[in-house]
């Protein structure tokens, strides 16, 4: 517990040193009056975005985050015009420093969260045989899509718990591809959509394991495929064709998000309840995985 204290002390001080790389200064607690608080990671464009401003538009405090100070802040302004109330926090989750400094921020900032949206992701790229790592070396999709969310949730876990009833929702993908713990950065035969979908899948394993570890608490965990292909950037930039909008994929995580019987632990295909890959359902991968995450976060 004192190493993880020192840690997030460390992380509080870098905030203000790379405030040029992708973080914004500490502040002294925000007010957020009555208003539940909710963050949405990758919440300067598309799904994120617009989960974003319809959770502003519902009475939420929301944090927005991503990459980009430009788009977040017209995402905090337009939040503001709705009459809602909204902060920006600038992270780069392919650098666990900066997923540091963010957890970092949330905990100095708040003294609240009612909800947490693991939403931020990127796809299997333009050229899937293109193999990318993060700045700690780590497969790239594996590293923002999971890693980051990994330690972002685990982290702010204790302020979410004190917010009970509240809850946790990752955006997922029926894309999902079992992990072989003997080559999880890919190394070896590497496709992008093989990352993408590992990423995904354990996501949803992360999601299971909360679920039971949190049973009780009033905190509910659950994971969310919200539409085929919509018209993000995700799917754009590769030179996809859409098949469905950013609202059509923004209604079933919506409904996850608010409805009184959503469960928990629960993999989500659009609005229904349906079964994940098969290792979701496997404790000792499910284990093994969570081990590698907290050795690869530093989370031990």
């Amino acid at each position: 517990m004192v190493n993880r204290i020192t840690s997030l002390l460390a992380a509080s001080a870098l905030v203000l040193e790379i405030v040029g790389t992708g973080s914004v200064a500490l502040s002294a607690e925000v007010d957020t009056g009555i208003r539940p608080v909710a963050l949405v990671t990758g919440s300067t464009d598309g799904l994120g975005r617009e989960l974003a401003l319809r959770l502003g538009g519902a009475g939420y405090h929301v944090i927005v985050h991503g990459r980009n100070a430009e788009r977040g802040q017209a995402v905090v302004e337009e939040i503001e015009a709705m009459e809602g109330a909204a902060t920006l926090i600038i992270a780069d989750l392919a650098s666990m420093t900066q997923v540091r400094a963010l957890a970092a921020q949330v905990l100095s900032d708040y003294s609240r969260l009612d909800l947490l949206v693991n939403n931020a992701g990127i796809g299997r790229g333009a050229d899937p045989s293109i193999r990318s790592e993060s700045e700690e070396g780590y497969e790239l999709r594996f590293a923002v899509n999971y890693l980051s969310h990994f330690y972002l949730t685990h982290t702010l876990l204790p302020l979410v718990q004190q917010s009970a009833p509240s809850r946790i929702v990752s955006v997922t993908s029926t894309a999902q591809n079992a992990i072989d713990f003997d080559n999880v950065m890919l190394e070896r035969e590497y496709v992008g959509n093989r990352a993408y979908g590992q990423s995904k899948l354990a996501q949803i394993m992360m999601t299971m394991d909360l679920a039971e570890q949190l049973d009780g608490t009033g905190v509910t965990v659950n994971a969310v495929h919200p539409a085929v292909y919509m018209a993000t950037s995700m799917v754009l930039n590769r030179g996809g064709t859409p098949m469905a909008t950013i609202d059509e994929g923004a209604d079933p995580v919506m409904q996850v998000i608010m409805s009184p019987v959503a469960g928990s632990g629960n993999y989500y295909r659009q609005s229904q309840v349906t079964r994940a890959a098969e290792q979701a359902y496997d404790e000792t991968a499910r284990a093994r995985l969570d081990a590698l995450a907290r050795e690869l976060t530093g989370l031990v």
